[in-house]
């Protein structure tokens, strides 16, 4: 039994880690601004703890009352859209934030942690797959914001060797508990499968952005990792750290790709609805082809999906949002 952290625990992957932590014996205490969060979606098991990133009284009052033996960081905002209206917001919460957190848990002694970061540190990539190694060109200020945070991590090892990290670099997260118990809920809501579900629900058009594309329907190519599987990489991750030490960085995805037309017509087979599907303009910062090299995560630490063919992913959601929207 470990005592553990999850900041951003009452969001869409931070609620689903905090349940499978607790299911396995741990204790959790997750803390969370409940700005973009949901207090329902925290586990009762759970502590909760309503703080932000940005206040350091809430972070040094938060280390003096708990102590954990690591700290999983889900505490960011999510949409390239979104960070190209407003990059300062992003660059506030998402890299000074993060620096706030990481800073004042080692000042306390807590030196364990497994970030949240996303392929889209990678940009638009010269390489497909592409593996962890890969130039990093950041397409968006949110890929710039994860980078830079990424970077953090780097050199506070650098000055402090017991200072043990994991950077999971996800690519689309998505899907629901299997029996549509739990699942996503963004407001604003940016991401492919919940729009088209939307759809189907209400018959609605559903937008497509960008259909000039250089892929094989002019649609961007995305790896989907169903929430369940992206949770279970936490965990591995997190052994890994506590078990050995040291830093390490894995792509979380599935190594296939899926076009957004694709994902549109699974939406129409799994609900059954021919909903309206029109072109629209790309959306900025969108890279064409995002797809994970996954060698290095399931050579190291046995990571193998169970739940992240497309179609299951889509079921689930369907699941979860026909309760909830």
């Amino acid at each position: 039994m470990k005592n553990i952290l999850v900041t951003g625990g009452a969001g869409y992957i931070g609620s689903f880690m905090v349940k499978a932590l607790l299911d396995r014996g741990d204790q959790v205490v997750v803390f969370d601004n409940l700005k973009r969060g949901h207090e329902n979606a925290v586990d009762d098991r759970a502590v909760l703890v309503v703080g932000d990133i940005l206040n350091k009284n809430d972070l040094n009052s938060l280390f003096k009352n708990y102590d954990f033996d690591a700290i999983l960081h889900f505490a960011g905002l999510i949409s390239v859209e979104e960070s190209s209206k407003d990059p300062e917001l992003y660059y506030e919460n998402n890299v000074v934030g993060s620096s706030n957190l990481f800073d004042e848990a080692v000042s306390s002694n807590i030196k364990n942690f497994i970030f949240s970061s996303t392929a889209a540190v990678y940009g638009n990539p010269i390489e497909v797959p592409i593996p962890e190694d890969h130039p990093k060109n950041p397409a968006s200020p949110y890929g710039e914001t994860k980078l830079k945070t990424e970077l953090k991590l780097e050199e506070l090892r650098a000055s402090d060797s017991s200072v043990n990290y994991a950077i999971l670099r996800y690519f689309n997260a998505c899907g629901a508990s299997l029996d549509g118990s739990m699942g996503e809920s963004h407001n604003p809501e940016t991401h492919i499968i919940p729009l088209a579900i939307k759809s189907a629900i209400n018959n609605s058009e559903f937008k497509l952005f960008g259909t000039d594309y250089d892929t094989k329907d002019g649609t961007c190519i995305r790896d989907y990792i169903h929430v369940l599987d992206l949770v279970n990489a936490h965990i591995l991750a997190l052994e890994k750290i506590l078990a050995d030490g040291g830093a390490y960085c894995y792509n979380v995805g599935t190594g296939k790709g899926f076009t957004n037309k694709e994902v549109a017509e699974m939406v129409k087979k799994v609900s059954g609805v021919d909903f309206p599907v029109i072109e629209v303009e790309r959306r900025v910062g969108d890279s064409s082809e995002l797809v994970a090299d996954v060698k290095k995560i399931k050579e190291e630490l046995k990571f193998d999906p169970q739940y992240s063919d497309l179609q299951t992913i889509v079921e689930s959601a369907w699941k979860w949002h026909n309760k909830n929207l």
